[in-house]
């Protein structure tokens, strides 16, 4: 899961029918780039943007165009479908979460468990920035398409596999340097993380609190870990 950071606006200028204040805040990077002139990027941004907090049925074509200030023939020029739309969408959001784990996951100065737990903590921060109306995107497409579309079931798969492998080799640096134990195995723990992580995403939008996330990172760390 990965919510899409930026600047938290004034107090009092979120509200259901979004302000000026909030719609910078929300759509910062698509506004962004439109400011950069690249339209489909602008896009596809947006898109992010409003799939992550809501999902890919429900979101129209024609609202993101509002947003992003462009008239319905641009997108059909860099789009064929809304289809096409989603794939170029889950690209953009695997793109960008494969840069935040990097910056986590890669941290020399940190023990390969800390680095997961400043994963956790980064997660906890994006909820609650974006009042817990954001979650994983992956997530969100997977459970409303899985059923429905064998393109992206197979597509969004595949992205939970690459994040699995990920957090496999932090467990396996972890196990070489003594952080948990050798009869651990690196693969089964990092599939039972992301089980976990994202129900407690689920259930943290549910709660509207932090409070699933917390219980999630204390029992893996302090039980599941430590066994």
């Amino acid at each position: 899961m990965g919510t899409l950071h930026a600047i938290a606006p004034p107090d009092g200028a979120r509200k259901d029918n979004a302000s000026d204040a909030d719609m910078q805040f929300r759509h910062t990077r698509s506004l962004a780039a439109k400011q950069r002139g690249d339209t489909r990027s602008a896009i596809i941004w947006c898109g992010t943007e409003l799939l992550t907090e809501r999902g890919f049925q429900i979101t129209g074509i024609d609202e993101i165009l509002s947003i992003v200030g462009v008239p319905k023939g641009s997108f059909y020029y860099y789009f064929k479908s809304k289809r096409e739309f989603g794939v170029a969408v889950v690209d953009n959001y695997v793109q960008f979460y494969a840069q935040k784990m990097a910056l986590l996951f890669d941290n020399p100065e940190r023990t390969p468990l800390q680095r997961l737990q400043d994963f956790v903590d980064d997660g906890k921060v994006g909820m609650t920035k974006y009042d817990f109306r954001r979650g994983c995107l992956i997530g969100n497409m997977g459970q409303e398409l899985a059923a429905l579309n064998d393109e992206f079931r197979e597509r969004l798969e595949q992205v939970m596999q690459t994040w699995e492998a990920r957090v496999t080799t932090l467990f396996a640096l972890a196990r070489d340097t003594g952080e948990i134990a050798q009869s651990h195995d690196p693969e089964s723990l990092s599939q039972f993380f992301w089980i976990g992580w994202e129900g407690a995403i689920l259930r943290s939008k549910l709660t509207r609190s932090v409070a699933p996330l917390d219980r999630f990172a204390q029992i893996f760390f302090s039980k599941v870990l430590r066994h």
